[in-house]
């Protein structure tokens, strides 16, 4: 049977691997490096599949240690195959009980076409993590949550664990089309109040997402704005909220290899510093964010 990864927490157990050790954790591959870790096969096998629209499916996938230590923020890396490219996709929730973690993949290329190819009962080859900083949560006062496209997956854990943590939660949730507007059940669920936004009409109110934010802020106070979506447009809501002085947090979506800021393939600069997305993040301070030159780096790839 084909053994898989799933472990959690790699950096700390480094420092206490004798040099033999250490060479064989480092050099070996996933599922060696995972053993000397838990000593136990935990297989990343589906749960259940959905397609939310075309292009865009949730994913159920046994990952119970995972799903024990995961927080609101937190993201694995997902490998397909042997040889398949190392993905980062954010944790969109978990259940401890069946152990089990989700993830919303939307289909834009080889690596993501190959994973939403697996169906039920299916084994993904490797899926590290949960990796990055968690969301800082406390009572803030009033939250805008702007999720662009497929990027309202991952504000779903952080609708959720800001309205847990007291504040009032105001979800602008944004697609092109009617058809594309994902999780909006889920969303409604954990929110005081949910605008809807399309590029089209089709749905809710037509326009962009800065248009649903700028609405909010103009007649209400508003604390905090977080965002996650297209890098393009958390720049715009970052600008806008700038404008109104409203503290912005954005998750970065950057490349990613390692995971664990080895690489510097995720770097970014943030307040005239670099950082790197995999470890200093996802989450930075969205005015402090130089998107200008992380559109660039993206592009590089198209």
């Amino acid at each position: 049977m084909k053994k898989n990864s799933n472990f959690v927490g790699l950096m700390p157990y480094r420092r206490n691997l004798s040099h033999a050790w250490k060479s064989r954790f480092l050099n070996g591959n996933s599922f060696t490096r995972f053993n000397l870790l838990n000593k136990q096969s935990i297989m990343n096998k589906i749960i259940s599949k959905e397609y939310l629209s075309e292009k865009v499916v949730r994913f159920e996938v046994e990952a119970p240690l995972i799903a024990k230590s995961r927080k609101a923020g937190h993201f694995v890396i997902v490998r397909v195959g042997k040889k398949g490219e190392r993905v980062p996709y954010t944790i969109a929730s978990a259940d401890t009980k069946k152990g089990t973690i989700t993830l919303v993949v939307q289909r834009v290329g080889k690596s993501s076409e190959k994973l939403c190819k697996l169906e039920v009962g299916e084994y993904i080859t490797d899926m590290v993590g949960p990796l990055g900083k968690a969301t800082h949560v406390e009572n803030f006062g009033t939250v805008v949550c702007a999720g662009g496209g497929v990027g309202t997956a991952p504000m779903l854990p952080i609708i959720e664990a800001m309205k847990n943590a007291g504040n009032r939660v105001v979800s602008i949730v944004a697609a092109r089309s009617k058809e594309l507007i994902i999780l909006e059940e889920q969303v409604r669920e954990h929110s005081d109040e949910v605008i809807i936004m399309t590029d089209d009409g089709s749905y809710g109110k037509k326009g962009l997402i800065t248009a649903g934010v700028e609405k909010v802020i103009q007649r209400e106070k508003v604390d905090l704005c977080i965002t996650i979506g297209p890098a393009i447009m958390m720049k715009y809501v970052s600008l806008l909220t700038k404008k109104y002085d409203v503290p912005t947090v954005a998750s970065l979506n950057t490349i990613m290899v390692d995971g664990t800021g080895m690489c510097g393939a995720c770097r970014v600069t943030v307040g005239g510093k670099t950082r790197f997305v995999c470890i200093d993040g996802p989450e930075f301070d969205a005015h402090q964010v130089d998107f200008d030159e992380m559109l660039m780096r993206l592009n590089a790839y198209n």
